[in-house]
């Protein structure tokens, strides 16, 4: 018997462990889900928001127990834990529970001509089966929940694999789906390493709900790829901010400074490159240091502390690589000096995986720290002097997640904001739009593909299923045996007149009755 062990990160003290899943049993797991999948499958839209609603109320009922276990397993500070964890869980949870059954309902749509041939066609919902869900350590809480729950709601069953990094909150949610009640075996949780991970792609699952890093993902699409598993990936992103001359630099800094440093730094839609206008640059900068040497490093657990540590020694290695070759390439750093508790990077203090909020002046495209996901605090900050130069200098990624456009007027904003290549464009905020469960969220290029979240992100969690319907049994179609001339010839005049607008249709009756007469004698 395996465990995995659970490290603070602020303090590198083991705080628990979890017995981890032996990646053979993998397979057994999800047979178990595949058994229970037809009977759950058939339950009302009511029911399973019954037990979605139980669960909700079991984490809000323990909400700081939840809170502090994020923060002991994460290291984000504790307002973190609960505005961009357990907040957008219990918003998601609610609108899934509650819209579930009006998005998935069988509707008819508009089929043209045939619609006044006496056709009709009807577009439903199939639940996809056994969803393999495979959620990250940045925010162990709010992705695997979402995933799971639009999942269930949806009528799958669910196998979900957490990250090993963060495996007390794993036991959390499988604790709080528990004390739902649901049927054995529609949610099981297998905690574990990435060859679990690989066992549950491997296993026979309907479908794989992906969140990690870009190289990952390609690996998991790969896979997918000999099975013809469906899957949808949430990868990374490096994200870019443009701040217009026009823009609120007040406002403009403050959210660039939380969007670059909360969950420091790691997350996805981080602000992680800054194209602010020439104009404006000096005094923007200035903003956004003093408010940066402001912020607070420290232990998550202390109400009062800003920035937590990095989640992993490979994230905080990376960030002192980015850092560092920016300084050695002679890019101006700039990390605030004081600071309540000590962090890497300005004292000899070594335990916990702190590391200063660092803004970098004077880099360029060719430099680590613009171009490669940092997933750390840093915040590279960059002049443009035509918005045409600020879009592509934003598109110059591998990335396309999310896009952030400062500026007074906004109509001109989105204007800009057409012409970035992201999944999401966001004009005067950053970042919390993954807390909104009505809207999708997802990237293109690097960033993955598929959505989660909102009506788009139910649709990943199902196959469309089309029923067309002749209710007229005594004329054949005209387009059947036998053929000849005159067929031919009706078909001609038809594919013109009766494929266009209804004016178009209107010319094609005459036609369209000939047809149908000459099958009738």
């Amino acid at each position: 018997m395996q465990y995995i062990k659970a490290i603070n990160p602020a303090t590198l003290e083991e705080i628990g462990q979890v017995e981890a899943t032996p990646p053979e049993k993998v397979a057994e797991y999800v047979s178990k889900a595949h058994a229970e999948f037809h009977p759950w499958s058939k339950t009302s839209f009511r029911q399973r928001a019954a037990y979605i609603m139980k669960a909700r109320e079991y984490m809000l009922d323990n909400i700081e127990e939840f809170a502090r276990t994020i923060t002991l397993d994460n290291g984000k500070p504790l307002a973190e834990s609960y505005s961009a964890e357990l907040f957008s869980a219990a918003s998601l949870m609610y609108w899934a529970a509650k819209n579930a059954g009006k998005i998935l309902k069988r509707k008819s749509i508009c089929i043209g001509i045939f619609n006044l041939m006496g056709r009709s066609s009807t577009i439903g919902y199939q639940p996809v089966g056994v969803v393999g869900v495979i959620s990250p350590w940045n925010y162990p809480f709010s992705i695997p929940v979402g995933a799971v729950v639009m999942a269930l709601m949806a009528g799958n069953c669910v196998v979900l694999k957490t990250s090993s990094a963060t495996p007390l909150v794993g036991k959390k949610i499988e604790e709080m789906f528990a004390a739902a009640g649901l049927p054995e075996s529609v949610f099981t949780h297998i905690p574990g390493g990435s060859d679990v991970g690989e066992a549950l792609i491997n296993s026979g699952v309907d479908k794989i709900m992906f969140t990690g890093s870009a190289g990952v993902g390609k690996h998991v699409a790969e896979i997918c790829a000999k099975r013809l598993t469906p899957c949808t990936l949430e990868l990374g992103g490096k994200d870019a901010a443009i701040i217009r001359a026009d823009a609120n630099l007040e406002h403009a800094s403050s959210g660039v400074v939380w969007g670059a440093f909360t969950n420091a730094g790691q997350c996805c839609a981080s602000i992680e490159r800054v194209y602010v206008h020439e104009s404006v640059a000096d005094k923007f900068i200035k903003l956004v240091t003093k408010k940066t040497k402001m912020l607070r490093v420290g232990n998550g657990l202390d109400p009062n502390t800003d920035i937590g540590p990095l989640t992993t020694a490979a994230q905080l290695e990376t960030t002192i690589k980015h850092v560092e070759d920016a300084k050695n390439r002679g890019a101006t750093i700039i990390s605030p000096s004081l600071r309540p508790s000590p962090a890497r990077g300005e004292g000899d203090r070594e335990e916990g995986y702190f590391y200063a909020p660092t803004i970098i002046i004077g880099a360029d495209h060719s430099f680590p720290c613009v171009m490669e996901e940092t997933f750390g605090p840093t915040l590279p900050i960059m002049t443009y002097s035509e918005d045409s130069e600020a879009v592509r200098l934003a598109n110059d990624t591998e990335f396309g997640l999310n896009a952030y456009i400062w500026s007074k007027n906004t109509a001109e904003a989105k204007k800009i904001a057409t012409g970035l290549r992201a999944g999401t464009i966001v004009i005067n905020d950053a970042v919390y739009i993954h807390a909104i469960p009505e809207t999708p969220w997802g990237g293109v290029k690097y960033s993955g593909y598929g959505r989660t979240h909102g009506r788009f992100g139910f649709h990943e969690m199902v196959n469309i299923h089309h029923i067309h319907t002749n209710p007229v049994t005594f004329i054949k179609d005209f387009w059947w045996y036998p053929y000849g001339e005159k067929i031919t010839k009706n078909l001609k005049k038809l594919s013109r007149t009766l494929t266009g607008d209804f004016k178009s249709i209107v010319k094609s009756v005459p036609t369209l009755f000939k047809a149908l007469f000459r099958k009738l004698n």
